[in-house]
């Protein structure tokens, strides 16, 4: 056999044997994605899964692009596209999971009927989630945007009706349920709602709606690691049914299954 075949052979050998070996090291959210994960992890006997649970400090998408992590479970599309640019990094999508619906909540108002004029609205800071927040709020009527496309991005200064003198406050998306207490209401994402202890389905006052949503959470790695088999037994798993019912059954309908 020609030498150059069996090296390139023996170098395909060393990969498949490190690939099936080292442990795949997943950066994610407590609540849902780590949940989701650790689910994997006990059903997937195969898959050597190292969840590495994020806090507010880490940037998931800096440790992936550092070779820290070698993928993350944490985010949507039009976010990582953002994170691209601000990085000058290239991603790559290789699984699309889940909606974690953002709603709108209050410690103040029982109905957004009640809302007062005046009333302290507290969203996301970030580019994307504001956007998501404003066409929640133009959903429910309480504002008009120049906008009806969730696939463009708003902010405030995209508000053409504001009837109500909403005032608008960007707060870091980790501490708007502790914005409840102080604004009228609050628009959270459905992960930092669930580690607040709040039931999305049940507790929010309006829920995005979950059909034709373009911000589904995603497992993100680099282009280097797409093909890693590693990476395509966790991306099969996390889009089968049999992970479809786990999130079904485990959130309610506060987190939704892309794939049902």
């Amino acid at each position: 056999m020609n030498k150059k075949v069996i090296a390139a052979l023996a170098m395909v050998s060393v990969f498949s044997s490190y690939a099936s070996a080292a442990a795949l090291r997943v950066a994610a959210d407590a609540v849902p994605h780590s949940e989701i994960l650790n689910h994997i992890k006990q059903t997937d006997k195969k898959l050597d899964l190292k969840v590495i649970e994020l806090n507010g400090n880490l940037n998931a998408n800096e440790l992936l692009a550092r070779g820290d992590v070698d993928a993350n479970y944490f985010q949507h599309v039009p976010y990582l596209r953002d994170q691209e640019k601000a990085l000058g990094e290239k991603f790559s999508v290789v699984a699309t999971v889940h909606i974690e619906p953002l709603g709108i909540y209050s410690h103040k108002v029982k109905s957004l009927k009640d809302l007062p004029d005046g009333a302290q609205v507290a969203v996301p800071n970030n580019v994307t989630n504001l956007s998501r927040a404003l066409y929640l709020l133009q959903a429910n009527g309480l504002i008009k945007l120049k906008s009806n496309s969730a696939n463009t991005l708003v902010t405030s200064a995209d508000i053409t009706d504001n009837p109500h003198h909403l005032k608008i406050i960007e707060v870091e998306a980790p501490q708007l349920p502790r914005a409840l207490d102080d604004a009228q209401l609050a628009i959270i994402n459905g992960n930092y709602a669930l580690q607040a202890g709040l039931v999305p389905s049940k507790d929010a006052l309006a829920l995005e709606q979950a059909k034709d949503n373009p911000y589904a959470n995603v497992l993100v790695t680099t282009p280097k690691l797409a093909h890693d088999p590693r990476i395509l037994e966790l991306a099969k798993d996390l889009e089968s049914k049999q992970t479809a019912e786990f999130i079904n059954q485990h959130y309610q309908g506060s987190v939704i299954p892309v794939n049902q």
